[in-house]
């Protein structure tokens, strides 16, 4: 039972750098961090309302989410392309 714990708390941990990582990353492609913030909040704010419907992972919360699809976006702009 003691590993089981351990093994979630190491994955928390990891999706937590994680999260902070690109949400660094997010902010130190800004030029304007207020107006990135704002983005991110509104994106957060829309896809709360649009997924309503959609249940994709429950423990990610919107917020989350468009920090991540934002993050991937800045760096890896092949994706906004295709």
């Amino acid at each position: 039972m003691n590993n089981i714990n351990n093994r979630t708390l190491n994955y928390t941990r990891t999706v937590s750098n994680e999260i902070i990582y690109k949400t660094e990353e997010l902010l130190n492609a800004a030029k304007n961090r207020y107006k990135i913030t704002v983005q991110i909040a509104n994106r957060a704010k829309r896809r709360k309302y649009e997924d309503v419907d959609i249940i994709e992972d429950p423990s990610m919360k919107p917020i989350i989410r468009a920090i991540l699809e934002m993050a991937d976006e800045i760096t890896q702009p092949e994706i906004i392309e295709d």
